[in-house]
């Protein structure tokens, strides 16, 4: 008996996006399966941000094939992206401070119930799903009737995941979703990204802590200068040689490949990732003073 062949949620293949004379991609591939969780790496100006905002719907792409399911698809706009069942937590969160959870999370999609010509909105349905939604994932706030103003940090960015799950979104990106956490914030958020794993859902997380991605990560696509460097196992890849593609000290394995980066250079054995806490783990694209990123 044949065994079918596993199908990504997502597939992108020669992905080109150019602003002006400045290429921000060439020739770019990239793709993510259910159940699975991919990072998205790179040094500054590598082209990560650029490629997340072109599956959003915010850059239509120049060149390049998207398919969606094994189906070719096009994008050209937040509309596409969100009815195919694609959700994006941006750093800000896009939360509204003066709301409560219910409200945050429901906000655009409110639910309504008959009364007069217009109707009103039915709090006691939304607060019901809101708390469903909620406990399936382990998220732990106060109340969800709590304004969003009162949750710290790692509270916030659950309440941003939560709603990407509320509408039975497929595919979720996470850009830099522990950037200024504490400890026990981050290791709240991982946590959720991996039980979206175990839901089902196709998870991309842009993050400049090493770290943070060796912790969740099943798959490594490293970008550098706008072009795809190599697709890795997220077990079998070394810290070193990570950021050696990333900073093209050695070259990678893509067709649209930095050709400046350093050529015929052997990299040492494969090494497992280095526990947590060690000061040499961040993403060398990080600024060391300030936590801020450009990317």
């Amino acid at each position: 008996m044949a065994v079918a062949e596993r199908v990504p949620l997502l597939e992108m293949r020669g992905i080109s996006k150019a602003f002006g004379a400045v290429q921000a991609l060439s020739d770019v591939s990239f793709d993510v399966y259910p159940s699975e969780i991919v990072a998205l790496v790179g040094d500054n100006g590598a082209g990560k941000s650029t490629l997340i905002k072109a599956i959003a719907g915010i850059y239509p792409v120049d060149a390049g094939t998207i398919r969606w399911d094994g189906r070719e698809v096009a994008i050209h706009g937040p509309n596409d992206s969100a009815a195919l069942g694609i959700a994006t937590v941006y750093q800000d969160l896009a939360l509204c401070d003066n709301l409560d959870v219910v409200g945050n999370l429901h906000l655009g999609r409110e639910t309504a119930r008959p009364a007069g010509p217009l109707g009103v909105m039915d709090e006691v349905a939304m607060e019901r799903r809101s708390i469903d939604v909620l406990r399936r994932l382990s998220v732990k706030i106060p109340s969800v009737r709590t304004q969003v103003r009162s949750l710290s940090g790692g509270q916030r960015q659950s309440v941003a995941v939560a709603r990407c799950v509320l509408w039975e979104n497929k595919v979720v990106l996470l850009d830099e979703p522990t950037a200024a956490l504490g400890v026990a914030q981050t290791k709240e958020v991982l946590d959720l990204v991996k039980r979206l794993r175990e839901e089902g859902h196709g998870v991309v997380i842009i993050s400049h802590n090493l770290v943070d991605v060796f912790e969740v990560a099943d798959r490594i696509i490293v970008l550098r200068l706008g072009r795809y460097v190599g697709t890795y196992d997220a077990a079998t890849v070394g810290r070193e040689q990570l950021v050696a593609l990333m900073t093209g000290a050695v070259p990678g394995e893509g067709p649209g490949v930095d050709p400046t980066a350093a050529a015929g250079v052997v990299v040492g054995p494969l090494e497992a990732p280095e526990p947590p806490g060690l000061s040499d783990t961040t993403d060398p694209g990080a600024d060391a003073t300030s936590g801020e990123t450009d990317r």
